[in-house]
């Protein structure tokens, strides 16, 4: 991290020195480490932010693990993406083939979102359920249930990636689903946390095989800034190659 902040603070120092700044696409980081640099108030931990990618994943692989055949079609889409070299790299284009990968994340995001609540500042009076709400209140939004919500999941319980297929989406409101929140105040980093999940699971599927050893109603949970699990979330990682 502090090489990396002396690195950006030489580049602005250049940029600064140059009559015409060259412009490229800069990396998240970079981003946040700019705004650092211009807003001590905004600090390194700050910049190194919570866990929330990390638990992401151990609800993602718990879920994995509890569904072989999910499992089973993850495993296969990621062995056709690699057929050419079974150890390389992921790439760009790998992520953006991962399109049944993408919606086991989902699908689990919306049984375990890893934010399970959230708060927002009423800013016009607006009503729902007969009742008015108005300017000043706080809004207690609750994803863990606002994505259980049978008139938009049916079974709700169950898991089913293939509820976030592109036809299966179609006409579904925007904020019935929003394990990042939404809006202008949403995760800025929801895309770098959908790329950082898909290297990390593609490179354990194709690595291992996942069983988790609890049903869901042996793992219990409660709300913090994250949603943890009460206790160790139990899987088994067999070697692919054995």
């Amino acid at each position: 991290m502090d090489m990396r902040r002396s690195n950006q603070s030489d580049q602005q120092q250049q940029n600064s020195n140059s009559e015409v700044p060259r412009r490229k696409r800069k990396a998240f980081l970079e981003l946040l480490l700019e705004q650092h640099l211009v807003d001590p108030s905004f600090t390194e931990e700050d910049v190194k932010g919570h866990d929330t990618t990390a638990m992401a994943l151990s609800w993602i692989f718990y879920c994995v693990g509890l569904y072989p055949e999910v499992q089973k079609i993850a495993f296969e889409e990621i062995n056709d993406i690699f057929s050419d070299d079974p150890n390389r790299n992921v790439t760009r284009d790998d992520l953006t083939s991962m399109k049944y990968m993408e919606c086991v994340i989902k699908e689990s995001l919306r049984l375990y979102p890893v934010v399970p609540f959230f708060t927002r500042e009423c800013t016009e009076t607006f009503e729902v359920l007969g009742h008015k709400v108005y300017p000043g209140s706080a809004c207690f939004i609750f994803p863990l249930m606002l994505h259980r919500d049978p008139e938009v999941f049916p079974e709700p319980e169950k898991f089913k990636p293939e509820r976030f297929f592109l036809e299966n989406s179609k006409g579904r409101h925007p904020y019935a689903y929003i394990p990042f929140s939404a809006g202008p105040r949403n995760c800025i980093g929801q895309k770098f946390a959908m790329m950082e999940m898909k290297v990390v699971i593609a490179n354990i599927l194709r690595r291992f095989r996942i069983i988790s050893l609890d049903p869901r109603d042996k793992v219990n949970v409660y709300s913090n800034l994250i949603l943890i699990n009460v206790s160790p979330l139990r899987l088994r990682f067999e070697n692919r190659g054995q």
